[in-house]
């Protein structure tokens, strides 16, 4: 096929095959064309075909035009020329490249040429699309990103003037601390000035009630002169007092300025960094701006190619899909040709194979016969033919049961008759019928008896097994029903001791039994609670009160545990419905079970609680998590 292509008009300096090998026996005479060459030098292949190849095209040259092949066969007309276009010149003949129709392997290697390239055409136009919807995606990005910027820019704004606001806000109250500071300095100055003044007028007047006590008097003093001097002394005390108070007052309005300042101060200062701040991220804010600005445009640009791009690769793609539709055409009518051709070679095929196959079968039916005359009836084929075929006299058949056999030999009954296949048959399956009344023969019958009567004596030791372990189970059943019963029937009786003794106790005047459903039967009997509160004829615990039928559940429990004790007991809240005076029976049971158990009572009554030992509470705190409280009374 390669070398057809190079022979009908391929490059030949692109589709050589040429791989190595000796150069053929040039005619005499050399090429005067230039650019031909010898045809075998193009061809290689198995080193046993290339001296017939070498002969065939000893005469073959190949040139590159028509007009060179002219010249050539003008100048040497024992030669014969092949152009690249796929011309054959002779001296007696002339052959066009186009003349010839395209053969099949032609049209397959144009249809997988077609489609390398329409494959290759898809792969780019995926691998433009995948472009273009990156480009799409980075322009999303480009344009979220600016818009991203655009927000934050507003926002940035924003803030700037809300910090200009505050700054603003905050200077105001810079200013108006500074001028209360100022006018406190002021009242603090005139506040001791006032203390001055009254320190001088204290001591003056205590200067003057001295010396007023030190003067001898022959008469007693005057009273108002000593009245008034004490009332101007307190009013001194009471005025420096009210100095002290307002000094301190003003002190401390000073130093709570002085800490408002310099938070003022500080906040201040923190206004202009973050104006600051914000100042360096707006110009940030505005580089970043740009920059989006710019990737933006140059992601228009490449969008702009990239549409370019597809255009044009859309378009090789109608071509290459117009192209391979006619190559699909042409491909289509060449299938149904080879189509048809198959259908053809099918039913040839068929007819052929049913003949072979209806030969296999009589050939093998024969041989099934041959073996079955050997097998059966140890005959060998031939001599059954020969002895026993269709051209023999069938001899006559034995007499039915109850037939009379003539005695003439001569009768037509007593002699052989020819061979007739229909009334053979007949015969035949007279006698299949006769054997298969006969019936079957089993000649391991013997063999078969014998095992099954060793699985008869197996099965019978396994059956013996079986009875003798359930005669064992039965036995371990009356001993465990036995015990049971043994050990229910003692703990019932002191059970339903102990229960009247702590009824009586816990209901005094009262009744209470244990009587059994069925006495006849330990192992199934039922047990029923009798009860007779004092005052009461009712027995059935349904017609009791809560609080008596709670304490008769009691009772039956506490005569459990004093017939059958064990190291603790656990009650939860059994004495929420007894009043005072069955709480104090009840607390009375309990303190004779703790002599010898330990009793844990979850209770709320705080005379359960007096008589234990220790208490343990949960609690929950203010902030919703439980804490355990203790607390050992004894």
């Amino acid at each position: 096929a390669d070398a057809l292509r190079l022979l009908r008009g391929q490059d030949a300096g692109r589709a050589a095959l040429v791989l190595g090998g000796a150069p053929p026996e040039e005619p005499p005479g050399a090429l005067d064309v230039p650019g031909a060459r010898w045809a075998a030098e193009l061809v290689s292949g198995p080193e046993v075909l290339l001296p017939a190849l070498r002969r065939l095209l000893r005469a073959v040259v190949v040139v590159d035009a028509l007009r060179d092949a002219v010249e050539l066969v003008t100048g040497r007309p024992e030669l014969t020329a092949v152009t690249a276009e796929g011309d054959l010149l002779g001296a007696h003949f002339a052959q066009g490249g186009s003349a010839g129709a395209p053969s099949l392997l032609e049209v397959r290697a144009s249809v997988d040429e077609a489609a390398a390239e329409l494959a290759e055409l898809d792969g780019r136009c995926e691998a433009l699309a995948e472009e273009r919807e990156r480009a799409r995606e980075r322009r999303r990005a480009c344009a979220a990103r600016v818009e991203e910027l655009g927000a934050r820019r507003s926002a940035a704004d924003r803030e700037r003037s809300q910090v200009a606001g505050r700054l603003g806000r905050l200077g105001g109250q810079a200013r108006a601390a500074e001028g209360e500071a100022e006018r406190a300095a002021a009242a603090v100055a005139k506040a001791e000035g006032a203390l001055a003044r009254a320190r001088e007028e204290a001591e003056v007047l205590a200067e003057r009630l001295a010396v007023a006590e030190e003067q001898p008097g022959e008469e007693e003093p005057d009273t108002s002169v000593r009245d008034r001097l004490a009332a101007d002394g307190a009013n001194a005390r009471q005025t420096e007092m009210e100095a002290r108070l307002q000094v301190r007052t003003h002190e401390e309005r000073v130093k709570g300025l002085a800490g408002r300042a310099d938070s003022l101060d500080r906040a201040a200062r923190a206004e202009r960094e973050a104006r600051a701040r914000a100042e360096r991220r707006r110009a940030r804010l505005r580089h970043e701006r740009e920059v989006a600005s710019a990737v933006a445009s140059g992601a228009r640009q490449l969008l702009a190619h990239v549409e370019v791009s597809l255009a044009r690769a859309e378009e090789e793609r109608e071509a290459a899909r117009s192209a391979k539709a006619g190559r699909e055409r042409e491909l289509a009518a060449e299938r149904d040709r080879g189509r048809q051709l198959k259908e053809e070679l099918d039913k040839l095929t068929d007819s052929v194979h049913r003949g072979e196959v209806l030969g296999a079968e009589k050939r093998l039916r024969i041989e099934q016969l041959e073996t079955r005359s050997l097998e059966e009836l140890g005959v060998e084929p031939a001599v059954l033919v020969r002895e026993y075929g269709p051209d023999q006299p069938v001899p006559p058949s034995p007499p039915a049961e109850g037939e009379e056999l003539p005695e003439d030999p001569g009768h037509p009954r007593n002699r052989p008759v020819p061979f007739v296949r229909a009334e053979q048959e007949k015969r035949l399956q007279a006698a299949e019928r006769a054997y298969r009344q006969l019936g079957r023969v089993n000649p391991l019958a013997l063999e078969e008896f014998a095992a099954l009567e060793e699985r008869h004596r197996f099965l019978s030791e396994q059956l013996e097994d079986l009875k003798k372990t359930r005669a064992d189970l039965l036995q371990v059943v009356r001993e465990v029903d036995e015990r049971v019963e043994q050990v229910f029937t003692e703990a019932y009786r002191d059970t339903a001791r102990e229960f009247e003794g702590v009824f009586s106790r816990l209901f005094p005047g009262g009744e209470g039994r244990l009587v059994l459903t069925d006495p006849e039967n330990m192992l199934t009997t039922g047990v029923d609670v009798e009860a007779r509160p004092p005052g009461k004829k009712v027995k059935r615990l349904s017609l009791l009160s809560g609080g008596e039928r709670s304490l008769t559940a009691v009772a039956l429990l506490v005569s459990i545990f004093k017939a059958r004790p064990s190291p603790f007991y656990v009650m939860d809240e059994v004495e929420a419905a007894l009043d005072d005076t069955n709480l104090q029976r009840l607390i009375g049971i309990m303190k004779e079970l703790q002599e010898s158990s330990q009793l844990i009572v979850i209770t709320h009554q705080k005379r359960t609680m007096e008589v234990a030992d220790a208490l343990y509470g949960v609690s929950m705190q203010g902030d919703g998590v439980s804490k355990v409280i203790s607390q050992r009374l004894r």
